[in-house]
């Protein structure tokens, strides 16, 4: 039985924008209760782990996934993960590329999903070769990019964080 009061989620989106748009986000992923689980810091230089490492090529392999999404700055922190990934529309005719339905929206094509991906690939392979069953936190982070000054900021924060890391979330 639903108990609205308790069971509603408050979404952390931008109510009504359209998260399979054309543009750039600034995501941050946090793992679940802050746990240390991709490597450690020291004297600012961030050294992965193998789990660290998994989550890199991860990342790395979102554009195999959604060939729609390029990515841009990132970082794999030791409990959290900072990036920028990009929605882009190539007009090539394909497979890939065709919708029967005008102005059909695919979930595939959001960039939640693209974050549940990534999620569920790094989950995957932690539950695989570690004792670790519970990765992330419920949600994620995002920031939709609006103009050249705003991703310069945000390309050198995500450089920075290693060396300005002191624990927990940053």
């Amino acid at each position: 039985m639903s108990n609205p009061p308790i069971h509603r989620r408050k979404s952390r989106r931008l109510n009504g924008y359209d998260y399979a748009k054309e543009g750039l986000y600034f995501i941050t992923i946090k793992t679940e209760n802050n746990r240390k689980l991709f490597g450690e810091i020291t004297n600012g230089i961030m050294t992965l782990n193998d789990s660290g490492s998994m989550a890199k090529n991860c990342w790395l392999a979102i554009p195999e996934h959604f060939p729609h999404a390029a990515i841009h700055d990132f970082v794999i922190m030791p409990d959290h993960v900072h990036g920028i990934i990009e929605i882009v529309y190539n007009p090539v005719v394909g497979a890939k590329n065709f919708s029967p339905l005008p102005d059909f929206k695919s979930p595939s094509k959001t960039i939640g999903s693209i974050v549940r991906g990534f999620k569920t690939g790094v989950t995957k392979w932690l539950r695989q070769h570690t004792d670790i069953n519970d990765v992330w936190q419920r949600n994620y982070h995002d920031h939709i990019v609006c103009d050249t000054e705003a991703y310069e900021r945000i390309c050198q924060y995500i450089r920075d964080n290693p060396k300005n890391y002191k624990s927990g979330y940053q």
